[in-house]
Order: structure tokens, then sequence, then C-alpha cells
């Protein structure tokens, strides 16, 4: 059997744990490909850095390692636009196969690397990409491809669902959640791509593209972060039943003249503690799915880290492989039904919204004038305390963005309401 030949770019956490799953399980990887897999170079800044690692086959050389003709399959584990982008389009245009758990890559450049590998006619994996070792990719693209998805909502994150958990839990502020999630390794040193929700809109940028077969790139992604979630708010879900997480939420949309159209954004929701997703702490992540004939699925575990991510790439790394011992090729681009990218401002939401308000006859009338001069149903309404410590509770039925964010402004210049002290979206129980 004529071995596969793998180049590794990058052998940082989950390059050495691909390094050493090959290793530990190279008898059973080669049954299950058909031929051996034979790591026969690794690209890194500091070979020093990686004494384990057999020094004939290190190289600090990337740019000529993914040109080398001998080399089948090319493993992108180190991450970030540069140089990634131009030594994964060397690859595919030769002819290898990538595998690839560079989120922000596809998400910027997707098109562009797929256009490569159709040329070629290489493949071109990234399971790693969205949720660590949580299948996701190939479900969507491949065992879900007969079916109509119509909502994908995910928490794609695990340094945020850590520290808003954790906030639940203790009910302490953000900043000493955040302090301990990098105490114990959950968030970086810079935690802004996690906690503004950059990380989160890349993958989002991924699944939606996917499910509705549509281009959509992280730009096209609405974004908002933890970092103004406080305690009072985690605390104010809970008294309504609800829990506050950062969700990745991509929908299609079918508008009354019949034309279709896909939303894609991350931001904090209020979820009914009922829901699947509002069960999900700690880091881990989920992706839940509501398609037409296959109804609502849920996709539960680690999403991070050396090993679990690891496992994403064998797997993809096994398949790509076979596919070059048996001659076959993977799944292409789905971009067919190229749907209208919906703003954020025509999306239906719902609103919890929160306001210190004067105690005195009329109050609730001007409130509720407010609401309905933009169109805007109530679902609840219910005040608390009295006298100077008044306030009103309202939660809305769904509306455009735009409406809600204009009632607000409008409920911020009553005389009648001291200060809106919280706005946040709530989802998960439209039905």
């Amino acid at each position: 059997m004529t071995a596969i030949r793998i180049g590794l770019l990058g052998a940082g956490v989950v390059g050495s744990q691909v390094l050493r799953l090959l290793q530990t399980q190279a008898a059973e990887l080669t049954s299950r490909v058909g031929a051996p897999l034979e790591v026969v170079a690794v690209a890194v800044r500091n070979p020093e850095k990686y004494p384990d690692i057999d020094p004939a086959i290190l190289t600090t050389d990337s740019a000529a390692m993914v040109a080398r003709e001998d080399v089948d399959v090319v493993v992108e584990v180190m991450g970030g636009i540069d140089p990634a982008k131009d030594l994964l389009l060397t690859a595919l245009e030769r002819g290898a196969s990538v595998v690839t758990a560079n989120k922000a890559l596809l998400a910027d450049h997707g098109p562009l690397l797929y256009a490569a590998a159709d040329a070629s006619g290489a493949d071109l994996y990234f399971e790693a990409a969205v949720a660590g070792a949580i299948p996701i990719i190939r479900p969507i693209r491949e065992s879900l491809s007969g079916d109509r998805i119509s909502r994908v909502m995910g928490i794609v994150n695990g340094t945020t669902n850590f520290i808003l958990s954790a906030m639940d839990a203790t009910g302490e502020s953000y900043d000493k959640a955040l302090k301990e999630a990098t105490r114990l390794g959950y968030a970086e040193a810079d935690p802004t791509a996690d906690v503004e929700g950059y990380d989160a809109a890349a993958k989002a940028a991924i699944l939606a593209s996917l499910a509705f077969h549509t281009r959509v790139s992280a730009a096209d992604v609405y974004r908002e972060g933890i970092s103004a979630v406080s305690a009072e708010q985690i605390a104010a879900a809970n008294e309504i039943g609800c829990k506050i997480k950062l969700l990745a939420i991509c929908e299609r949309f079918i508008g009354e003249d019949g034309a279709e159209s896909v939303s894609a954004r991350v931001h904090p929701v209020m979820l009914p503690a009922t829901h699947p997703l509002a069960k999900v702490d700690g880091a881990y992540n989920a992706v839940y799915i509501e398609a037409e004939a296959a109804g609502e699925l849920m996709f539960y575990g680690p999403g991070a880290g050396g090993s679990p991510t690891a496992s994403a790439v064998l797997g993809d790394l096994v398949t790509v492989a076979r596919n070059k011992v048996v001659g076959g090729r993977g799944p292409r681009e789905s971009a067919d039904a190229q749907l209208a990218i919906e703003s954020i401002d025509a999306v239906p939401t719902r609103y919890y919204i929160s306001m210190d308000v004067l105690d005195r006859v009329g109050v609730l009338a001007q409130v509720a004038t407010c609401f309905a001069e933009q169109g805007v149903s109530i679902s609840t309404v219910r005040q608390q305390g009295h006298s100077d410590d008044a306030t009103l509770v309202v939660v809305t039925h769904g509306a455009p963005e735009s409406a809600l964010a204009a009632t607000v402004g409008r409920l911020d210049a009553l005389d009648a309401v001291r200060k809106v002290t919280s706005v946040m979206r709530v989802t998960g129980d439209e039905r």
C-alpha cells in the first residue's frame, strides 16, 4: 500500500495532539483508510520548541512544504488569515487535499478556497472549524443536504458560555467571571475575539453558508458580545424562567411575496430554561437545528481543546485520505441558492425591556403608547416596587428589530421613565 503523505502546518495545542493520535492509532487508521498515514513534514516557526518531534521532518519553510509534490494532504492548524490563505491556496491549486480548523479563514475566504479546490479536484474539509469535536459540519452539508433547514442556533464559543454559566451560578460580575475563566485557561490573555463575539460570528458565517446554500461571510453577521451583560440581567432572566446565552442564530425567512432570505447574527439572548440550549453550561458547545423533514436535532459536546479538536481533524483526515486511495472526492461548495442576506433591522425579534418609572397614574398608558406607535405588540408586563423603587418590565411579541430599537428610544425620552435599565432579546419560545 502506498502511504498517504501528510504535511502539517502548526504543532501547537491542536497540532501536537494530531501528531499524537496519528502515532498511537497508526494501525487502526491504516485499516480505515486502506493505506498508511505518514507525516513527512511539520512546519513550525521555531523547531527548538519541539524536541519530541523528529527533527528530520521539522521545517520552517511552510511555503516549500505545501508546494512539495509528494505531500498528498496538508493539515492546517496554525490559525490566522495570513499566511494560511496563500499556503492553502498553493496546496489546493496543485491538487493536494486540505484539512483545516481555521474558522476565520473560511468565514472570510471560503469561496476562494472552494474555487481552488474545484479547479484541481482536491478535497477541502473543515469539521474542526466549528464546535471542536462536535460533528456538525458533515451532518449539515452531507446528512441534511436533502432536507430544508429553517434555523440553526448554537452555543459555539466555550469561553463565553463558561463566563455566563459562572455568573448564573454564583451571581458574580462579568469582570470576576472573566478573571476566573482566564485563571483556568478558558480565556486568552486578550479575550476580545471570544467575549465580543468575533469567534462566534465566524462560525455563524460557516454554518449559515452550509445550511442555506448561500455564501455568507463574517461581515454579513450581526455581532454583539457579552461584556455588557450584568449580574442584574442574569438575575432578571432567572426571575422570568430564562437563562442568558450568547447564541449564533442563522435563520431562513420567507417574505409576504414568497421571496426567501437568510439572517446570521450573534448576540446574547434570554432563552427559556426549558430549551435544550439553556441547559448547556461551562465550556461546552451545542448546536440546535430545525429542519423540515428531520425536525429538531441537537449536537452537544466539548467545543475546544487540543484533543477534542484533533479528533475532528483526524476524522476529516481519514475521509480525505480514503478518497485519495479510492479515487473519490468529497462534497463541493453548495451555494446555488444565493439567498439575500437580511439586515438585523428587518429581523423579527422579541425584547425584554426593564425600566425605572415614576409610580403614578397614567405611566403604564404612556409606555403602552410608545410600543403601539411603533407597531410593537406587548406579550407581558409587570410592575415591581412602589414610589421611587418602581420598575416596569415588558416582554414583547416579535417585531422588526428597527421598530423595537425605536421604541426603546421613545421610552428613554418619556418624563415618566427615569431610565431604561435593561434591554435584551428573547428567543426560543416562539411557538
